[in-house]
This record gives C-alpha cells, structure tokens and sequence, in this order.
C-alpha cells in the first residue's frame, strides 16, 4: 500500500489540474520521484500556485479514506504504467487520467467493450432495444461499457451483465457513490459480476459538469459508442463526439421521425454514423464473427388487432383513433389500456400512443 501513497499526494490535492499531473509524471518519471523533489523543483515544471498546493498535500482524512477503500474486496487504484491500467486510455485520450479508481473485474477494462449510451428519459421500446442488443453483443464477447444513468444506460448494463461478457460503469461521481440512487443496487451488481469505475475522489457528489467530463472515458474504454435515443441537446451527443475524436466507431439506433428522443441519433446517422438495427450490424462493422442468433425479438402476434393496424408504426392520439377507426373515446381507452398492459402498445408524452415490440428484459 506503500506505494499508493505518492499517487494519492498527486492526484488528491486540489487545484492541481490533471495537465499539471501529467508534466510532471513526464519529467520526473515516477510519483515516487515527483514525492522526493520537493516544492522549488516542482515549481520548475508547474504553475507557483500548484507547487504549493502539492507542498500542502492532501486532506489527510480523504487519504486515510482511500486508503481503507483500497483495503476492500477487488479495490484497485490504477495507474498509468502499471499492470491493470488499459494503456487504450494512454493512447487514445488525449487527458486521460493518470490513475483512476476501479471496483470489480478489472480485466474487463482491457477486454474488447462497446459503449452503449442514450436518454435518461428513455421510452419502454427504447430500453428494450438496448437491453436486447446489450445481451447480445455480450454473448459475442464484448463488456458494455456505459454510465450507470437510468434510461438507456441502466437497460444497456443490464443487458451486458445478464450476457457473457458483462458490463463497466463509469461514474461522474466517486467510486464508493452510487448515482443516481435508484441504481443503487445495480450498481452493487456491476462491483460483484462486473466493474466500477471513477477519476474521482472517493466520496465525490454528483455535480453537472463531472458527467461530460466522465463521457470521455466511456468511449475511451470502448471500440465503439452505439447512442438509443438522443435528444439534440443530450450528453449521449458528447460521448460520440469524444468517440469520434479517439477514432472509435460511431453507431446510432433510428427511430420515428415523432419522437424528440430520435432527433439526435438521426443526426448523427447524417452526420455518418452507422446506422444499427440489431446487434449483427455493430459486430460486422467492427470485424468481428456474428453471435450465434437469438431469439428473434419478433413483429406482433400472429392474430390481428384492429387497433394496432389503425395504429401503424407512428403515434396517435385518441382523437385520431376515433377518426381512423369509427370507435368511441371510452372504448378505445379501454382497448388501448388492454393492448398496453400487454406490453403491444406503449403510451407516450402527451397522451399519444405507440406500437412496441414484445420483448422481455430481465
């Protein structure tokens, strides 16, 4: 544990910017050797005032925290040049950080991933098609790398961990905090079968801006970003523009032209994103042998529904329902209550209603 002590006296100290961390593991070669220089050297390398910072050194009780965290069950601080640290964040992030903290199976982080990404906000179709395609790009042997958010993110975890090649949260908090709290104990599945990840603090709050910071991880962990559903203005839009920028694969999943949470993956398809219906199309783009197929998650039943053919594959409205169909206003709620606790039709913002797929997430 000894020689976890230097990382933390570089990388706990506050207002030493990460920048400031690298010129200095560059010129001197080691935290060990940046522990021994002493303040007048470092301000050699370094702005005065974060010469100072490093000569103040870390909240003690924030070190002895950390400490007692890194003494826990697969516990890991993992540092640039050391065993464990994937050297694709050296490589492809331009400020990726020089040690980070990791709870679970750390040789997920080195083992080909793919980060599945998208609204909090998500529809029921949405998360199903993440969940669906999460499991079965983990049966072909790739980790899901998302950011433990609800909506898409929490389907996409579920859907890797409940594959062969489980699934990594990367946290825009600390990585003894689980965020958002209703992920509590996803989050404490991902620690047990899969891996947490955070270049925060121990026992840092959610705050806004640590959310984009954190996307750039999430894609540079990963040999590609696939994005369901986005908003134009969405965070999923930051992850693939990180990914863009590290060289990694951009994918994105289309949906109806009425949707708010489709605008942002169909400009990222005119954008040049490559454009994904089931897992087959990530797994030929990146060169890798297709999955055995699963089960189909199938079109509708067999037996025709009157209101499902009225419905199509657009939303509506009650009011156009009765104008499409003849029925009263009464009938068709209860209809379409029938049709939507048997997961045929699902009912959106504003009272409109949309056909979904039968698909079973676990």
């Amino acid at each position: 544990m000894d020689d976890v002590r230097p990382w933390l006296a570089l990388t706990l100290v506050p207002g030493v910017s990460l920048g400031a961390q690298h010129k200095l593991l560059a010129h001197f070669g080691s935290a060990q050797a940046i522990a021994d220089a002493g303040e007048r050297k470092w301000a050699a390398v370094v702005a005065p005032d974060e010469a100072r910072a490093l000569a103040a050194g870390p909240a003690p009780a924030l070190v002895d925290r950390t400490l007692e965290w890194l003494e826990g069950a697969n516990c890991h601080l993992l540092r640039a040049g050391s065993p464990g640290y994937p050297e694709m964040f050296l490589h492809n992030i331009h400020d990726a950080p020089v040690a980070f903290y990791a709870r679970g199976r750390i040789e997920l982080l080195e083992s080909p991933s793919l980060a599945i990404v998208g609204s909090r906000n998500a529809s029921r179709t949405g998360s199903q098609d993440a969940h669906y395609i999460a499991r079965a790009l983990s049966d072909a042997g790739l980790a899901i790398v998302s950011g433990l958010a609800l909506g898409i993110d929490a389907a996409a975890h579920r859907g890797g961990l409940a594959g062969k090649s489980s699934s990594v949260a990367v946290l825009g908090t600390g990585a003894d905090t689980p965020y958002p709290p209703r992920n509590a104990g996803l989050f404490d599945q991902l620690a047990a079968e899969g891996c947490v990840v955070s270049e925060f603090p121990l026992g840092t709050p959610p705050a806004p801006w640590n959310f984009p910071r954190r996307n750039r991880l999430i894609s540079g962990l990963s040999r590609g970003v696939l994005v369901v559903e986005a908003a134009l203005a969405s965070g999923s839009l930051i992850t693939a523009k990180y990914a863009a920028e590290q060289g990694r694969e951009v994918f994105a999943l289309p949906g109806s032209i009425h949707s708010t949470l489709s605008k942002g993956c169909h400009w990222l398809i005119k954008e040049g994103a490559k454009l994904v219906e089931t897992a087959d199309d990530v797994l030929v783009e990146l060169n890798l042998a297709a999955p055995k197929p699963a089960e189909s998650p199938g079109e509708e039943p067999p037996e025709n529904d009157p209101l499902l053919e009225a419905l199509g594959y657009a939303p509506m409205s009650i009011d156009e329902f009765v104008m499409h169909t003849g029925l009263g206003a009464a009938t068709l709620a209860a209809r379409l209550t029938r049709l939507e606790l048997e997961g045929r039709v699902e009912l959106l913002p504003g009272g409109r209603f949309r056909r979904s797929a039968r698909r079973e997430i676990e």
